[in-house]
């Protein structure tokens, strides 16, 4: 069985080095398999958004083994990971964030889960922060409702609240196998036959909401998402985007947000309840950005 890594990189190569590095481990996890079990292989395939920082001659001469396309201007997040799936040769694909290094044994429980799960789409591993807090990766799709919640504050006055705390899933213990809506795409591993089914990411969403539109989509085919944390993935934790302003992320995700509503909810629920929610997202845009 084979597995692919995709990995988009945008002016983070030292942590990118880091992250290929862990992957590695792989190759020993797979040579210390149970006899009988499933044998592994694996194609990484590196897309770099025309970084600053990328030595290309260091690292093919580190990474020789790892595909490259280099991009000459950023092209996007759900541009660059449509590039990589469209030649990824894995049953399954792995979105991996450059940020990210892959601890022993995750790779192989990640895929012995989706060999298991016939029926999943995708699933996200335990995310966890270098000093090793949980980080909460683990949301439901930017319904009406827990979308109004949060943005009017009140998941903050209530977080134990399963009905205000709903959108970030404040009550969650990230200690289970779960079926969920959407784990971050920091690290979200893909079955292809869900990806030939459901089609590549919308790049109407360049940076934010392009992995929630297609899990969204997955769903809405009849395919399931799951959490799994016995494979574990320590984030570092928004390396790219912290590099543009703050003022230009939160606008560039509420916008993505409301492309969001746009795409699945209008026409689609009550007219009141639509606009009601979108004034809350733009409000809040105001405030915020």
């Amino acid at each position: 069985m084979r597995l692919s890594v995709a990995i988009v990189n945008w002016n983070t190569s030292a942590l990118l080095a880091a992250c290929l590095r862990s992957l590695r481990r792989f190759e020993s996890d797979a040579r210390t398999r149970s006899e009988g079990a499933p044998s592994y292989s694996l194609e990484i395939i590196v897309v770099d958004n025309a970084s600053a920082d990328f030595d290309e001659t260091a690292f093919r001469a580190e990474f020789p083994d790892v595909t490259l396309i280099r991009n000459t201007e950023n092209t996007g997040y759900a541009h660059a990971n449509n590039q990589a799936l469209k030649i990824a040769t894995g049953d399954y694909v792995l979105l991996l964030n450059p940020d990210t290094e892959v601890t022993e044994g995750a790779l192989p429980t990640l895929l012995d889960f989706m060999q298991s799960h016939k029926h999943a789409a995708a699933a996200g591993p335990k995310l966890l922060r270098p000093n090793g807090e949980i980080d909460r990766s683990v949301r439901t799709f930017p319904y009406p409702g827990p979308i109004a919640w949060e943005y009017l504050g009140l998941s903050k006055l209530f977080p134990k609240s399963r009905v205000f705390g709903a959108y970030r899933m404040t009550w969650f213990g990230y200690d289970a196998v779960a079926e969920v809506d959407q784990p971050m795409g920091s690290a979200l591993i893909l079955n292809k036959e869900a990806v030939r089914d459901v089609g590549e990411m919308d790049e109407g969403f360049p940076i934010f909401f392009n992995e929630v539109d297609w899990l969204y989509r997955a769903k809405q085919n009849g395919w399931e998402v799951y959490f799994v944390p016995n494979a574990v993935v320590i984030h570092h934790g928004a390396s790219s985007t912290k590099q543009v302003k703050r003022r230009t992320m939160i606008r560039e995700s509420h916008k993505s947000l409301l492309r969001f509503y746009t795409k699945h909810f209008r026409g689609r629920i009550s007219a009141p309840v639509y606009y009601f929610t979108v004034a809350c997202i733009r409000i809040s845009m105001l405030l915020r950005g």
